[in-house]
């Protein structure tokens, strides 16, 4: 009798097993019967357990409820939770820039990217052409909005963009690899679908559904816009005004504008879940119909439900607390690393500094002895170009003497040989009259000796220049020695004097 009443009531499973104990509980039908008296009850609507024991018995009376959890086919339908929650929007998280701990690496590539663009093109797409006509309007270009993204990010009332996190079931009856797992993801595809549609004033700019955790779940991003504003932009950033365009209004703090699109969200959601023959598991409404005690009852169990939803959600939450949490370590590991590195950087570049310090220090304290060797040096070398100066000074005194010299000797060797010439022609004109006066050859005979004395002469004056040539050699002046520069000069002076 006992272990009747324990295979009975785990007919409130779901899914394959449910479908398995059902076959026992058909074919043990007399602890079935036995147990009626004890679990059949007033309740209006049984759970599944009592349905199922009616059903078995053939009670006419309940089996319209029967069928109600009965989907396409004659087969049973599962039931799942629908979390629909507001998310933090990391998008390095959704598009997986970083792998947190809690996530499998090894199943990221089956991660399913439904959308994705850039933010600020999104951005540039929505709002640029009303930015423009609200800045023309401006008088004043303090009033004027440069970029309206940057103006967005600094707001304290708006938020660039909003995230919202659906998930099927949980990690114990939808976990990833089940068949209950693959007919969530196909729900959430057509859900991203159907969202896009049915909010045309949430742009969806990125929707991920994640297969590397726990649980597959959607990432779907969007911004927000109101049309038609009459202040500010005619198209701007607005989380309420976009819901007022689907006629959500809030009515007070317990029933906000977000929290009524969040319940026809997750109607939307559950419609699709139907097609796939998954039921909602959520909370049961009040029958008045019901005795008091049937009543309070189903308030029982109504709250027991309440708090099970209430512990779904919080576990996601959990899920996605310590899939940041995970995110968050993850980053500050990478942040330490990257701290340790540039660190160690620092320190090399510092060791590279002092070593430079020092190398330049050293080299510095060397060219110092350098520069005073070199004074030392040019002291010297003054010293030098003034006794060289005081030198060339005495050539040139000598060189002009030679000059006046070689003038005065060019002068007599002309005036010799132009006398000369004379005595010659006048020899000639002898020798050809003959013997001539006795008188003519006497003075012959003395302009021969005084011509003897003049190459005697000019044999001295000779030397005298080859000495001056040979002194002059020694001195250099611009690129010349000074017996060239001399040659040069006594060279101009033979053409001038030809030229006369």
């Amino acid at each position: 009798m006992v272990n009747n009443m324990s295979r009975i009531r785990d007919y409130s499973l779901s899914g394959e097993e449910r479908k398995t104990r059902l076959r026992v509980c058909i074919f043990d039908a007399a602890g079935v019967k036995s147990a009626f008296a004890l679990l059949l009850t007033k309740v209006t609507k049984p759970s599944l357990g009592n349905l199922l024991i009616c059903a078995v018995s053939g009670t006419s009376t309940d089996k319209k409820e029967v069928y109600a959890y009965i989907g396409k086919g004659g087969r049973f339908q599962m039931e799942r939770t629908i979390s629909f929650m507001n998310g933090e929007g990391s998008l390095g998280h959704n598009t997986r820039a970083f792998i947190a701990a809690n996530v499998d690496a090894d199943r990221t590539k089956d991660n399913i990217t439904l959308v994705h663009e850039d933010l600020k093109k999104v951005y540039h797409k929505l709002f640029d052409d009303s930015l423009k006509k609200y800045n023309a309007k401006q008088k004043r270009k303090d009033r004027q909005i440069k970029n309206y993204y940057d103006k967005i990010s600094r707001s304290k009332q708006e938020k660039l963009f909003y995230e919202v996190i659906v998930q099927i079931g949980n990690r114990d009856d939808t976990g990833v690899g089940s068949a209950a797992a693959d007919t969530a993801v196909k729900a959430l595809q057509d859900y991203v679908e159907l969202f896009i549609r049915r909010n045309p004033q949430l742009y969806v700019f990125g929707a991920y559904i994640h297969m590397d955790e726990e649980t597959p779940h959607v990432h779907i991003d969007f911004v927000p816009f109101s049309t038609d504003n009459k202040r500010g932009l005619e198209i701007k950033n607005s989380l309420k005004g976009a819901l007022a365009s689907r006629g959500f209004e809030s009515e007070g703090k317990g029933n906000t504008e977000w929290q009524q699109w969040s319940e026809a969200e997750k109607e939307d959601i559950a419609m699709i879940m139907q097609k796939y023959g998954v039921g909602w598991k959520k909370l049961d409404t009040h029958n008045p119909h019901l005795s008091v005690l049937d009543y309070k009852k189903q308030e029982r169990s109504r709250e027991v439900k309440e708090l099970e939803q209430e512990l779904e959600d919080i576990g996601v939450v959990i899920e996605l607390k310590e899939e940041r949490e995970a995110q968050l370590n993850d980053e500050i590991h990478k942040q330490q690393m990257c701290l340790k590195t540039e660190r160690e950087e620092a320190e090399k570049t510092l060791a590279i500094v002092t070593s430079l310090k020092d190398r330049i220090m050293e080299e510095g304290v060397a060219q110092e002895k350098y520069n005073k060797a070199l004074a030392a040096d040019g002291q010297e070398l003054e010293d030098i170009i003034a006794d060289k100066k005081k030198q060339l000074a005495d050539v040139q005194v000598a060189l002009n003497k030679a000059r006046a010299v070689f003038e005065n000797a060019n002068e007599k060797l002309a005036q010799a040989e132009e006398e000369l010439s004379e005595v010659k022609k006048l020899r000639d004109d002898l020798i050809k009259q003959g013997e001539g006066d006795y008188y003519l050859k006497e003075e012959v005979i003395q302009l021969r000796y005084e011509n003897q004395n003049l190459k005697k002469e000019n044999k001295g004056l000779q030397e005298k220049l080859d000495k001056a040539y040979e002194f002059m050699k020694k001195f250099v002046i611009e690129g010349k020695s000074m017996l060239d520069k001399f040659l040069e000069w006594i060279g101009e002076k033979v053409r001038e004097g030809r030229g006369r």
